[in-house]
């Protein structure tokens, strides 16, 4: 006869924790791409899971915690985005107009998530939690690997991918916000590889 399938660790013994910060992550993620930050209530948030606000405190945190666990995935979702883009082209410099063009992409396929990873502002003394750290990381690595073969100083790159970074941040949040047109008639990839292209020393690729 076979064993009953055993149930897990979550509030109500349905889910284990993993699935259980899945679940909450998945369904704040779906609040924030139909209303934004402002739609994202642990109240709201309980009800759409069909648990009590207690549980997701217990089990994930605050509402802070909450909001770090879906700008942690939606780092996870960039990143891979970023590295498929990588795995297609060739040169450096080709990678990296790929990473310029597939993040801006990734912004406009999901501005209001997106968005998220810097309106969120957590407590000032408070530190990222490793987890976190950990997804921010992977992304910025994969810049800094790119950009390695052309920038090979360490304090150099890193600068550099700061640079970048808030580069094309900068033009995401303009042309999301619809602002961007008030600059320029040009489109935001356009300006993106402009911006890579002349940052690596040479006029962009078509």
């Amino acid at each position: 006869m076979a064993k009953a399938k055993k149930r897990g660790t979550g509030p109500r013994g349905e889910h284990d924790r993993d699935a259980f910060l899945d679940l909450v992550t998945r369904a704040a993620e779906g609040l924030v791409r139909r209303e934004g930050l402002r739609g994202l209530g642990m109240r709201r948030l309980a009800t759409t899971i069909g648990y009590a606000p207690n549980s997701i405190y217990n089990a994930v945190g605050d509402l802070d915690a909450v909001t770090m666990r879906v700008n942690a995935r939606t780092l996870e979702r960039l990143h891979a985005t970023l590295t498929a883009a990588v795995a297609e082209a060739a040169p450096p410099r080709e990678k990296a107009l790929a990473l310029a063009d597939a993040y801006l992409a990734f912004v406009a396929a999901d501005p209001q998530v997106w968005s998220l990873v810097y309106e969120h502002q957590a407590a000032p003394d408070s530190a990222f939690p490793d987890w976190y750290a950990e997804a921010l990381g992977r992304a910025t690595d994969l810049v800094d690997g790119v950009l390695r073969p052309m920038i090979p100083d360490p304090d150099e790159r890193r600068q550099a991918v700061a640079t970048l970074w808030a580069g094309l941040h900068g033009l995401a949040s303009l042309s999301t916000s619809r602002k961007l047109a008030v600059l320029t008639p040009e489109s935001p990839r356009d300006l993106a590889r402009l911006l890579v292209g002349r940052f690596l020393g040479a006029a962009p690729l078509d």
